[in-house]
């Protein structure tokens, strides 16, 4: 009886093991995909201009003058644009973004600047260069950074993110 029960259930087990089984295809599918790299980026008239302050100011005391790359501008708008949703200013999700930047660049260090409600470009700088955190970064070991300036519709007022990417 044991034996005869046996070989009846031995079939039905084989076939749930079969049918339960995936395949490397599924598995492969699943698997997080890496993040692309941003080429393309549309800057605007500001965004242009404090890149060009933040080298004209390197340039002033000696450092390298530091090159645009469109992913970290990118980056740069999406947290941006997450700030003029919130209505706040901060880094919420700075680790995302520094991640993204490490994986899809090869980056060694990664910092942000941000700032909120300066007309111009260089009233912004003004202000990062007063502030020991902000300043350092600006006058970091450096090599390549990302700028977006772009202005809440409802208030007029601008907010600025400046990542900052040492390859």
């Amino acid at each position: 009886m044991k034996t005869s029960l046996l070989r009846a259930l031995v079939p039905v087990a084989f076939m749930f093991t079969m049918i339960s089984c995936s395949s490397n295809d599924s598995e492969d599918s699943s698997a997080v995909a890496k993040p692309e790299l941003v080429q393309s980026y549309d800057y605007n008239v500001d965004e242009l201009e404090l890149a060009d302050l933040i080298n004209q100011h390197r340039v002033s005391i000696g450092l390298n003058p530091l090159e645009l790359i469109n992913h970290v501008s990118y980056k740069s708008e999406e947290h941006t644009q997450y700030m003029i949703a919130k209505k706040v200013v901060n880094h919420d999700l700075f680790a995302a973004r520094s991640e993204n930047i490490i994986e899809v660049l090869g980056a060694v260090k990664v910092n942000e600047n941000v700032a909120y409600n300066f007309m111009s470009p260089a009233g912004a700088l003004n202000a990062w260069l007063r502030s020991p955190g902000h300043k350092a970064n600006i006058e970091g070991s450096f090599t390549h950074f990302g700028i977006a300036i772009k202005e809440d519709p409802t208030t007029g007022r601008k907010y600025y993110t400046n990542i900052f990417i040492k390859k």
